[in-house]
């Protein structure tokens, strides 16, 4: 259980907050998962990364791996289409637009 690992060319995409996803091990499975797969936006998938590094504990664990298998089970927030992927991380964009922030 933890952060589930992104491809390693968006490393220097993160911004500070985002990059903190990386001080716990990558798991299979992480918040992000049980919470919405592929439904989620990025910035609200690094966002449950985060919180998992801030929050984790046995307790935590054990919720998201008995969620994960509900999960698989109702294939809750799989895309149904093939072509319908996840889109590549782009980095965070401020507010205004101007390109990738360091929150």
């Amino acid at each position: 259980v933890g952060p589930r690992p992104l491809l390693v060319a968006y490393l220097p995409l993160y911004s500070a907050h985002q990059a903190r996803r990386h001080e716990v091990r990558p798991g299979i499975t992480g918040l992000a998962q049980v919470s919405g797969r592929n439904a989620l936006g990025w910035e609200e998938r690094l966002d449950l990364d985060v919180r998992y590094v801030d929050e984790h504990d046995l307790r935590m664990d054990l919720h998201i791996i008995r969620r994960t298998v509900d999960t698989v089970v109702s294939r809750e927030g799989v895309r149904n289409s093939e072509t319908d992927d996840m889109p590549m991380f782009e980095g965070t964009k401020d507010p205004a637009g101007s390109g990738v922030t360091d929150r």
